[in-house]
This record gives structure tokens, C-alpha cells and sequence, in this order.
């Protein structure tokens, strides 16, 4: 029996670095006294959203992996703590900038990283303009409490993410996040965006937790944005889904803290005796990578 709990953090972001890390720090402590063992926080929670607007000056938030102050101090909390921390930063290589994991280990340690692989270009989610799509392949990381698989929004809605992730290993599939509103189409993405990653938990026989960001953030206009003046209303709904699809912790558009607990072991029995891995026939799904 190898029993772990996840936790899955939820809250708003303001505009001041320090301000975000000391509450997401906060929240973490917190989950760690509730006995959380793995702890997500969303995507990019340093910062407001700063891909809703075009802004040179934003390519500066971008730092290397040793300088991100995020990171740094989550490897501090997470050896304090004995826990898990994935952390979403905006990386700098040199002159190639990414959206990316770090994966913290219980002891403080960074195993590795991982760059988001598929890059949304829509009205005020202009992620095109400041990531360079992930060279770093899909990876799962083998921490004190499991193998992880880690994708980073967008990621969430190709089952391909998923699947690369379960063949190596994955054990838990866990996705920071900031989604909301669509001020330019006419839909609500909500309700699938949960569904889809129910159905990455059900075809995959494994957990999976998203943590999002919620609150309404404002684009003034100004010179450096073209007067461009827009909003998004993040909605939170963070979720964790047990390894049939069903969601067994849910948020609102509220602050919040999530767990799950799952025993790894019981899961890896049943990946085996349902055969859904046994019966692949990777051998004729070669058209996927043509068209």
C-alpha cells in the first residue's frame, strides 16, 4: 500500500511578485499540516495573466531556472516541509523563453523541468507572442511520493499529453492552470475543460488535479500595449478527479485549498487487470504523427 495525498491550490493573483509567493507559501503550509504530500499550485501564479496583452517589457519577467525566485523558495518550503511542489515560472534560455515546470522533490531538490508543449494563440491568451513551444519532450518525474506526469494548461486538452505521460510511468497527472472567460467567442469552455480531463483520468486509469487562478484582471490602455483595453474573469473550478473519472474534490471562484488520497499500488493493479495498456497497438497509430 503506498498511499499518498494530493492537494491543489486556488486563489487570485495581484500584480506584486512577493505578494503572490508569500500567499501561495501560506496556502502550502497550510496543506502540509493537513498532511498533503504533493502540492499544486496554478499556472504561472507569480504574476497577473500577462499574456492577455502584447508587451515587449513583459519578455523581462523571464528568468533562468537558478534565478526564479518562485522556484527558489519553494525548494526551501519543500525540504521544510518534506513535500512535493511542482512550480510554474516563465523561463529564460538564453534567448528562447518557456512556460515551465519545475519539479521539486521532497528534499528540495529539482529533478528536472518540464516546457509547455502546446502554445494557445486566441484574443487576450496571446501565448504565442512570449513562449517558445517545448523542446523538452513530454516527462514524468519519479519523486519521494510517485511518478509524476506534469502538462501545463493548453496541454490539457490533447490526449496525446496524457497518454506519453502514462506510457513512461505516470502514476498521477497533475496540470497548473489558468483558464476563464472567452470575451470574444461565444462560449463557455467550464464545463468541457473538466470534462476532457475526466476523460484523460478514466482512459488512463490515474488521478488527476488542476489547479486554476480566479478573479477578474484588467488591461488599461498605454503606449506599450497599443491601447489595447481588455479583462478576464478566471473561474477557478480547480478539481480532483479519482482514476475513474469522477471528481472527487471541487472548487468554485473562491480561494481555496483541494485533497484527494489515493493508494498508488491499488491503482497499479488496476491499470493491469483492466488491460487498457496491454491491448495498445501503438504500432498502427503511426497516423497520428502524418496529419
Amino acid at each position: 500500500m503506498r498511499k499518498v495525498k494530493v492537494a491543489a491550490l486556488q486563489f487570485s493573483c495581484s500584480k506584486d511578485v512577493q505578494e503572490n509567493i508569500n500567499k501561495a507559501e501560506k496556502m502550502v503550509k497550510e496543506e502540509a499540516d493537513n498532511g498533503a504530500n504533493i502540492i499544486l499550485l496554478p499556472e504561472l501564479f507569480e504574476r497577473q495573466y500577462f499574456c492577455q496583452e502584447k508587451r515587449y517589457d513583459y519578455y523581462n519577467y523571464a528568468l533562468p531556472l537558478e534565478k526564479n525566485p518562485s522556484v527558489n523558495r519553494f525548494k526551501e518550503v519543500a525540504k521544510e516541509l518534506g513535500v512535493v511542489i511542482p512550480v510554474s515560472f516563465y523561463e529564460r534560455d538564453i534567448d528562447r523563453l518557456f512556460n515551465t515546470v519545475a519539479m521539486i522533490d521532497a528534499d528540495g531538490s529539482v529533478l528536472g523541468i518540464y516546457r509547455k508543449t502546446h502554445i494557445p494563440d486566441d484574443h487576450f491568451y496571446q501565448e504565442k507572442f512570449y513562449f517558445t513551444p517545448g523542446d523538452s519532450g513530454f516527462k514524468v518525474f519519479d519523486t519521494r511520493f510517485g511518478c509524476i506526469g506534469v502538462g501545463i494548461c493548453w496541454d490539457q486538452w490533447f490526449p496525446e499529453t496524457v497518454r506519453c505521460m502514462a506510457v513512461q510511468g505516470a502514476e498521477m497527472l497533475l496540470y497548473p492552470t489558468a483558464i476563464g472567460s472567452e470575451p470574444i467567442l461565444d462560449v463557455d469552455s467550464n464545463s468541457p475543460w473538466r470534462r476532457v480531463m475526466q476523460g484523460h483520468a478514466a482512459a488512463n486509469l490515474m488521478p488527476v488535479v488542476a489547479a486554476n487562478r480566479i478573479g477578474v484582471e484588467t488591461v488599461e490602455p498605454c503606449k506599450e500595449n497599443a491601447g489595447q483595453s481588455s479583462s478576464l474573469d478566471f473561474y477557478g473550478c480547480s478539481f480532483i478527479a479519482d482514476a475513474t473519472g469522477d471528481i472527487i474534490a471541487s472548487a468554485k471562484q473562491e480561494e481555496t485549498i483541494l485533497y484527494g488520497e489515493f493508494d498508488l499500488d491499488a491503482l497499479k493493479e488496476d491499470r493491469l487487470s483492466w488491460g487498457l495498456f496491454r491491448d495498445r497497438r501503438p504500432e498502427t497509430y503511426v497516423v497520428m504523427t502524418k496529419k
